[in-house]
This record gives structure tokens, C-alpha cells and sequence, in this order.
């Protein structure tokens, strides 16, 4: 399983004396990438329990949903989006004469 979450941060957070739970006396970190209180865990992993181990999700305004395909940037045009090379700006490679 994988999750796509993305993040707006830019930089670090730094943890302070606050951040420690004071009935539990520790700190616990986010690794699903679906807490409200990011950087912090605030439970919101067990919605990944029943989670496939060969698909890939996205969580949008609560609801869980499949991803069918993942395209990067460094991916580029594909057969089956409509665009043939050349479409778009021209890359460093092609460049300007």
C-alpha cells in the first residue's frame, strides 16, 4: 500500500516542551501523512488498516479512493493522454535555435 499526501511545509518543526503529551509523556509522529495535527499522530492511521498492499490511495476531504496511475513530471506525455510530444513548452532538452 502507499498513500499520495502532499505537503506544504518548507521547513522543519521543531518539537516544544508542549508538544509532549502529558498523560502519555511522549511525543508521537505522523507516518501515514493523514493527520490533522501534522507532524503529530492523532489516530488517523487506522482508517488505513483495511488497506491493499498493491494499490495506491489518496485521501480527499475524508473519503478514500484508488489511484489508477501516477504521473510525474519527469514521466512526460503518454500514449494514452491525448497529447503527442511537442504540445507543450519546449524542455531544456529540446530548447530554442
Amino acid at each position: 500500500m502507499t498513500r499520495l499526501v502532499e505537503l506544504e511545509a518548507t521547513g522543519p518543526r521543531k518539537l516544544e516542551p508542549d508538544d509532549v503529551d502529558p498523560e502519555k509523556g511522549d511525543v508521537a509522529v505522523c507516518q501515514c501523512g493523514l493527520s490533522a495535527s501534522f507532524p503529530f499522530c492523532d489516530g488517523s492511521h487506522r482508517r488505513t488498516r483495511d488497506e491493499a498492499d498493491d494499490e495506491t490511495y489518496v485521501y480527499e476531504d475524508g473519503e478514500r479512493a484508488v489511484v489508477e496511475r501516477v504521473v510525474t513530471s519527469d514521466d512526460g506525455p503518454s500514449e494514452n493522454d491525448g497529447e503527442t510530444p511537442g504540445d507543450g513548452p519546449p524542455s531544456e532538452s529540446e530548447g530554442e535555435t
